[in-house]
């Protein structure tokens, strides 16, 4: 199987308590992101970011601006890893049922040996 190394989305947050809640909210989802201050990213990196509001994340399938649209991303992630985590319980047992029926077929052919 080969295993992909996802991007963590990057969160652009200030001073708001509209951005610490965004912040809670990954911290609660137990989603990885990377935190960048806007005042601090505007100092060390491209300037003033006028078009850009706080909270934002950039992730690997979108820009989400808001605290409604990062809610709505969150519950999506959360939603999609939930799916997978059944796809893959789903998964281990039918290969459970397949190892069963095989041995229930050995152990009827060693039967008549």
């Amino acid at each position: 199987m080969n295993a992909m190394k996802k991007r963590k989305p990057i969160l652009l947050v200030d001073d708001s308590t509209e951005s610490q809640r965004v912040k809670e909210l990954f911290y609660d989802s137990k989603i990885d992101f990377v935190e960048y201050h806007i005042k601090k990213f505007e100092e060390s990196c491209c300037g003033e970011l006028p078009t850009t509001r706080a909270p934002s994340i950039i992730a690997a399938d979108g820009i989400y601006k808001g605290e409604e649209k990062i809610k709505d991303h969150i519950k999506n992630l959360k939603e999609n890893q939930n799916n997978l985590m059944q796809q893959d319980q789903h998964q281990h047992q039918k290969q459970d049922e397949i190892s069963n029926f095989n041995k229930m077929i050995e152990e009827s052919e060693s039967a008549y040996l």
